[in-house]
């Protein structure tokens, strides 16, 4: 097998922990905090082995929390290089509660990481390219590409230095905002 390339089932990693009292928050639910302390540590297991290297967190670019998990359920966390650049990787991870009395599972949680390799030194690294194996594979990774290209657009379409207010006024209209100037 080629070195510069990889399948997505060998960097992918699952994880289960039941959940405890004491990672509840005051409404007796699983605290989204410590869900996002599991997201973190997934997506660095998974990166780090894909890219065999030290991975930093770059951006979480998604959390969707879709229901909430109960103490006593069991979690399990499934991640994978869903897309790769020169030193990125963006990992996405999906979160299941199972309720171990009944059987019953809920799908949680959908998240992205975008994932830096990064040597000792903190400089970047570059990282294997993703064989895509199936239509799901493809569809993941152009995702990924659309996902990026949209936080681009963002990020330059409201730059403080380029950003004029005028032009957005007309989306105040139907949102419960007052604005004093």
């Amino acid at each position: 097998m080629d070195n510069k390339f990889k399948k997505i089932a060998e960097s992918q990693v699952i994880i289960s922990e039941l959940m405890l009292p004491s990672h509840s928050n005051f409404n007796g639910k699983i605290h989204g905090g410590h869900i996002l302390s599991l997201l973190d540590q997934i997506a660095f297991a998974c990166s780090s082995k894909h890219s065999r290297a030290y991975c930093v967190t770059a951006s979480v670019d998604t959390v969707d929390f879709l229901k909430p998990i109960e103490i006593g359920e069991l979690v399990t966390l499934r991640a994978s290089v869903n897309y790769v650049g020169t030193s990125s990787m963006v990992i996405g991870i999906r979160v299941e509660s199972e309720n171990i009395q009944t059987g019953k599972v809920n799908h949680c949680n959908s998240s992205y990481f975008t994932m830096v390799a990064k040597d000792k030194d903190g400089n970047s690294l570059p990282v294997p390219g993703l064989i895509l194996e199936s239509d799901h594979d493809i569809r993941r990774f152009v995702k990924s590409i659309k996902r990026n290209k949209m936080k681009f657009k963002r990020k330059k379409e409201f730059h403080e230095t380029d950003f004029s207010s005028e032009e957005y006024m007309h989306l105040f209209e139907d949102h419960n905002v007052k604005i004093l100037r």
